[in-house]
């Protein structure tokens, strides 16, 4: 199981911005590869949309909280699916992280 997390802030205000090219590259891999439409999970203060690939599956998120709180929805949906950091792979804007 893979999560691909796409880091933004949430809101129209920034939804053009350039923090915001984690959730837009988040849209493409979903459109271009048919994931269901996103959903809101509370437990997660994120936006989740799942499918199975192959043998695996892969979790696409998109934290509805500030970028710099994003570790927490990160945190919480690891943890409930069990998985590994290694799994894990976080699209953001910022070339220095």
């Amino acid at each position: 199981m893979f999560l691909i997390v796409g880091l933004g802030n949430p809101g129209q205000k920034y939804e053009s911005t350039g923090h915001n090219v984690g959730f837009r590259v988040i849209d493409k891999i979903a459109e271009s590869f048919n994931f269901v439409d996103f959903s809101f999970e509370n437990n997660f203060v994120a936006e989740i949309s799942k499918e199975k690939i192959g043998s695996g599956t892969i979790i696409l998120a998109k934290p509805q909280t500030f970028m710099n709180l994003s570790g927490k929805s990160v945190f919480k949906i690891a943890l409930f699916y069990k998985i590994k950091p290694a799994n894990i792979i976080i699209i953001h804007d910022d070339i220095d992280l």
